[in-house]
């Protein structure tokens, strides 16, 4: 096995690759999910449609792009290899910086579900605790290696995948249309309805890069990064969609816009007592688990790539057993850190300020992705993208582009402000590791072409 230039034993399956993007993109927030939608009424469905066709788009422009160049990294790789150094450089450090203040947001919000569980009386000191466990958890799965990551996602997305697609399911048997809102129940337009709903659901599919990032541990990447990418996508919203509709259908509209566990009140409704807020926090604990073990390696995936081009300290670059122990070391402290900082405070506001970073960071990477097979397509290079209907690869390149421009519009105003900063402030690391790459490059190669160097680098 070498794991040190991509050519080792690629350990995830069809199977897995699946089970890493679902998993990822179904996290903790569907479990609020419907009650978060229910004032928008009905429209809110529609809404669910039109955005799992713009994250289709997406997925299968990942599957054309990893074609290409099946390396692990993904939108970073593309990024890079159509715009150069710099561009590649703001894909890893937006989607490395998403990752990690991701995770930390990810656990405290595990905190909450553990309650439900453990009982309602708990010091800050516990919930410190269980936060930091649920970071630590994943990672010691990852440190162990890809087969033991693969095997903690699937083993988890169907746990969490089959509890919410049976209440989905058996909530068509109760459904009352009677308990519905009204199709636009915000008034006004329906298209300012649509667009309201959709700023909440647009980022419930941030997670469908998954399996293009870990490209370089998929099983003839070729075919099964846009293969898992596109079934990933469809299975979270086969969940999303029917969930959503059998809570719609269970729970009266006026009790489900101020409820804080819409699933919980459907199991009860369908089955009397009051021991569906237990069946749901397992779910949501079993499904926030499986969501930190995928972002815990999708974490050191982008600097890993990134660090072997130059981009990023060499430390990230080291790999054991397929995973970049330090990168998930990095990710994993950096996150706990926040984390501390949330619960140690007593104040959620520099917490509130890195997680309205990480809704604009997401989309970056995204955005220079399409962007990427835009320009392997405009330019003549179809060879690059290795794909035969021309007009359908640019119709989804724009699709794609089309889908993360509107992510970026949902972020807000507050999120792309902070993203903006945040994301500048990257380009001081970049200038240190381009200042260092000039440093130990060759004295021929500095004084033979001094002028055009910088720009011969952004060409690679």
């Amino acid at each position: 096995m070498h794991d040190t230039d991509g050519t080792h034993t690629r350990r995830f399956g069809l199977a897995t690759a699946t089970a890493l993007v679902m998993g990822n993109i179904i996290g903790g927030g569907i479990f609020l999910l419907p009650a978060s939608v229910a004032p928008f009424g009905t429209v809110s469905l529609v809404a669910f449609g039109v955005l799992t066709l713009g994250a289709i788009a997406l997925a299968l422009v990942f599957g054309r792009l990893a074609r290409r160049d099946p390396r692990t990294g993904g939108p970073y790789v593309y990024a890079r290899s159509a715009f150069g150094d710099f561009a590649g450089f703001l894909s890893a450090w937006s989607y490395w910086t998403m990752t990690w203040v991701s995770n930390a947001a990810l656990a405290v919000a595990g905190v909450g579900y553990f309650h439900v569980l453990a009982g309602d009386r708990h010091s800050m000191g516990e919930d410190l605790t269980v936060a930091l466990v649920a970071l630590w958890l994943p990672a010691l799965a990852n440190f162990a290696g890809t087969r033991w990551v693969g095997a903690v996602q699937l083993v988890s997305t169907v746990l969490k995948f089959v509890p919410l697609l049976f209440v989905a399911v058996v909530g068509l048997f109760f459904f009352d249309p009677h308990k519905l809102g009204a199709f636009n129940e915000g008034g006004g337009s329906a298209i300012g309805g649509l667009s309201a709903a959709a700023a909440i659901l647009l980022y419930s599919y941030v997670g469908v890069e998954s399996a293009a990032m870990s490209a370089g541990e998929v099983r003839d990447p070729e075919r099964n990064v846009g293969r898992a990418s596109v079934l990933g996508v469809i299975g979270a919203a086969v969940v999303y969609l029917l969930g959503t509709v059998a809570v719609f259908g269970t729970v009266s509209h006026d009790r489900l816009v101020t409820s804080t566990a819409p699933f919980s009140e459907a199991v009860d409704v369908m089955f009397g007592g009051r021991w569906g807020g237990t069946v749901i926090a397992v779910a949501a604990v079993v499904s926030i688990v499986g969501a930190l073990n995928g972002w815990t390696l999708m974490s050191a995936q982008a600097p890993y790539a990134a660090a072997k081009d130059g981009l990023f300290p060499v430390s990230f670059a080291r790999r054991r057993r397929g995973v970049p122990t330090f990168g998930v070391l990095v990710g994993t402290v950096l996150a706990s850190l926040l984390t501390v900082v949330n619960y140690v405070s007593g104040s959620g506001g520099v917490f509130k300020i890195l997680v309205l970073i990480t809704t604009f960071s997401a989309t970056v990477p995204y955005l220079l992705a399409a962007a990427a097979q835009l320009y392997f397509l405009l330019t003549g290079r179809r060879e690059q993208v290795r794909t035969g209907g021309f007009a359908r690869d640019v119709v989804l390149a724009v699709a794609g582009f089309g889908f993360s421009f509107w992510l970026v519009a949902g972020a807000g105003y507050a999120a792309i402000y902070q993203g903006v900063l945040f994301l500048f402030a990257g380009v001081l690391v970049y200038v240190w590791m381009a200042a260092r790459r000039q440093a130990v490059a060759p004295p021929s190669t500095t004084k033979s072409a001094p002028t055009v160097d910088a720009a011969s680098s952004d060409a690679r």
